[in-house]
């Protein structure tokens, strides 16, 4: 009878079971293994032994403490300016402990404080005592885990990153009677706030086990209320949508607009409520935009890699447009990963003497990711081999471990602020349009996965001019067009001072801009938005190379959005003002299929 791969009904065999079924019979029969079985018994158990541990590397933590720990234990002079620090911080805490029974905004031993920790409630005995012991505890920790003489830079990351987390984990203010917080509400509302967490806990809880996609929040659904800048889907493949946005002025810029978004991210974040719709915006600047809209992928792709998006993603997507809008060279935008899969694919047309692209512009991608920000944390390796397994047996990457990887680098905040304010507090905030998309998780294939973590992340191919393309490699120094690049100033997924190495890579016009904000309000900021800044230069080619300090200290602030400063640039490298061209090309295979958002967005 023929058996299902992986299937769990019952009277089937899984993987596993035909694998350990295999071993007894060869052990039996006296056979020598073949590589396949051997093979398929290694990637059984580490994928095993990654879904105990969340898809990290054990091996890894172990020998990151181990490192840590054997060079502290031959660093007498280290271990004696810990104990010293320890006893200096155990005393001003304790005189804390007392002075603060008379007098109370008396300033603590702790280097400062979380943002959790801050409110009035926090300032009264015992919870200012318990507050400051905790970021004490943290502070001395963060100094026992660097500057440990031979210990690599890698391991040392690792070792303040998984301590950091034990001591997220053991704030006060995750736990209800050591939060003041949380007691006031409680008393306040007589108890209300903790049914009402209870309540969330039990759905929450249910959604996860049934994997149920998260309910969408009234007023933020896709087509209705987001994603809603009125377009036809003018091509489809097995891997992406292009969408077309319809023109609202007389008059465009000739060359049109093509977005290239991240695939871990629905492609509405650039077109979310009419205020925050950048799609939106820049239509109404007269522009002609298309925007791609990626499948969310399942297990039955899982061999889709990362030149299946360069070429059924961006290049059919370049093709698509050049169809539609003939004879108009395309100013390319990506964001995100988004960004990078376009520089490599600027970088392979300007090697294969493909002209199309009039600029590139990149929001929060990076070349470089020699200093990726604090993913650099999960990559090794070892970390990478536990990874690949984990998403060997499943066949990609869900949302959830990508959510998780993600809240990971900011738990205080991302993890346990939440769920404080969410099971503690009873508090059910309503969205904004930015929350209501990020619930809306996307997937990541086996192969694309492996294949950028490993050629981009951990060997850094692309900025050494190794990463092959079509068995040739790239080089980013080719490509030739102007580029406008965007940087948030404080972004963790990728740092800006990572994007602007961009400056050491390229060496034609760049124009370089550096806004408040993170990866993604940053970027999604509005055309209007008055507690936005940025800072914005353009290095001409033959210039000298400005390191990033010296930028920062150097180019004058400009208030509000920078939504307005791109939409200019654009005009700048606008050949004339045309009418609009039609919605496809019927004539050349590119009807339109349906209307905007288009099908795949719901996937």
């Amino acid at each position: 009878m023929n058996r299902t791969k992986g299937t769990k009904s019952c009277g089937e065999t899984t993987d596993a079971q035909t694998t350990l079924t295999r071993i007894i019979k060869y052990w039996g029969e006296g056979r020598v293994f073949e590589t396949s079985t051997t093979s398929l018994m290694d990637n059984e158990f580490k994928a095993a032994v990654s879904r105990a541990f969340n898809g990290m590397s054990p091996i890894e933590i172990s020998l990151a403490y181990l490192d840590w720990l054997s060079h502290l234990a031959i660093s007498p002079g280290k271990q004696l300016q810990l104990a010293q620090d320890l006893v200096l911080k155990a005393t001003k805490l304790g005189l804390y402990n007392i002075s603060v029974l008379f007098r109370k905004d008396m300033d603590g031993p702790a280097s400062g404080l979380e943002r959790r920790v801050s409110s009035e409630n926090w300032k009264r005995w015992p919870f200012n005592v318990l507050a400051q012991a905790h970021q004490t505890s943290k502070d001395w920790w963060a100094e026992a885990g660097k500057d440990v003489a031979g210990v690599s830079e890698s391991h040392q990351e690792l070792v303040n990153f998984i301590t950091s987390q034990v001591l997220d984990l053991m704030s006060p203010a995750n736990y209800p009677l050591t939060n003041p917080d949380v007691i006031k509400v409680t008393l306040d509302q007589k108890g209300a706030n903790l049914a009402r967490g209870i309540r969330f806990f039990v759905q929450d809880t249910a959604r996860k086990i049934t994997n149920s996609p998260p309910s969408r929040p009234p007023g933020f659904q896709v087509g209705k209320d987001v994603g809603i800048t009125p377009g036809k889907v003018v091509y489809r493949n097995e891997l992406m949508e292009l969408i077309q946005y319809s023109p609202v002025t007389e008059k465009v810029g000739a060359e049109p607009v093509l977005f290239c978004p991240a695939w871990i991210m629905k492609f509405y974040i650039l077109d979310l409520s009419p205020k925050n719709s950048m799609v939106k915006y820049l239509v109404e600047q007269g522009k002609t935009v298309f925007m791609i809209s990626w499948k969310n992928p399942g297990e039955k792709d899982r061999e889709v890699g990362f030149e299946d998006y360069l070429e059924k993603g961006l290049h059919a997507a370049v093709d698509a447009v050049e169809a539609i809008v003939p004879r108009r060279k395309i100013h390319a935008v990506g964001y995100c990963i988004g960004g990078t899969l376009l520089l490599v694919g600027a970088a392979q047309m300007a090697r294969d003497g493909d002209d199309r692209l009039r600029t590139v512009s990149l929001f929060a991608a990076q070349g470089d990711f020699s200093e990726a920000g604090e993913m650099l944390r999960f990559i090794s390796a070892s970390q990478l081999e536990f990874v690949d397994k984990y998403m060997w047996k499943k066949g990609m990457l869900s949302s959830e471990n990508m959510g998780g990887t993600f809240g990971a680098l900011r738990a205080s905040d991302l993890i346990y602020g939440s769920a404080v304010d969410r099971y503690l507090l009873g508090n059910d905030l309503p969205p904004n349009d930015l929350m209501a998309w990020n619930s809306d998780g996307t997937r990541m294939p086996y192969r694309m996965h492996t294949d950028y973590l490993h050629k981009l992340f951990l060997r850094n191919e692309l900025a050494q001019n190794e990463f092959v393309v079509g068995d040739r490699p790239v080089a980013l120094q080719d490509i030739s067009v102007p580029m406008f690049v965007l940087g948030t100033e404080t972004d963790h997924v990728a740092p800006w001072r990572s994007v602007y190495k961009l400056h050491r890579l390229t060496q034609d016009e760049l124009t370089f801009l550096l806004t408040s904000g993170g990866h993604n309000a940053g970027v999604i900021s509005g055309a209007v938005h008055p507690y936005r800044r940025y800072r914005i230069h353009t290095r001409q080619p033959g210039d000298k190379y400005t390191d990033p300090d010296t930028w920062l200290a150097t180019v004058p602030v400009n208030p509000n959005s920078w939504w307005p400063a791109w939409s200019a640039w654009l005009d700048d490298r606008m050949s004339s003002s045309v009418k609009p061209p039609r919605m496809g090309a019927p004539n050349k295979g590119y009807k339109p299929i349906e209307d905007a958002p288009g099908k795949y967005v719901f996937g």
